[in-house]
């Protein structure tokens, strides 16, 4: 590797204008852009903001929403089952089930079993 010459000149991109060079028109179209920009993002967080709020809102609505499904299923649960028990407690002795000429008994699968949450 060579060292580099120091007779070589750099060359450098031409340097921007400096502001004392810049038109007024210039730093006012500078300042218009930048409060234009500034507006901008503002609205764009608040948008953003109350749209996580929404989402919240929803959120929270269909959390206590869940909860009241979940009370109706264990109510209608607590419900089937002790139907389920009157109905087996009331075969023992109903005289149509246990009179042979009405109809022989059929076994029947556990009516709780098949509507229980898995």
């Amino acid at each position: 590797v060579e060292a580099p010459d120091p007779t070589d000149k750099i060359v450098l991109p031409p340097a921007r204008q400096s502001s004392s060079l810049k038109s007024p028109e210039d730093d006012d179209r500078k300042v218009r852009r930048r409060e234009k920009n500034r507006v901008a993002a503002q609205r764009s967080r608040k948008k953003q903001t109350q749209k996580a709020d929404k989402l919240h809102e929803e959120y929270e609505c269909l959390e206590q929403e869940n909860t009241v499904l979940r009370r109706e299923i264990g109510k209608l649960t607590a419900e089937l089952q002790q139907l389920s028990e009157a109905l087996k407690e009331h075969e023992k002795m109903c005289p149509l089930l246990l009179c042979p000429m009405n109809f022989v008994p059929v076994p029947r699968p556990d009516p709780v079993a098949g509507c229980l949450p898995r």
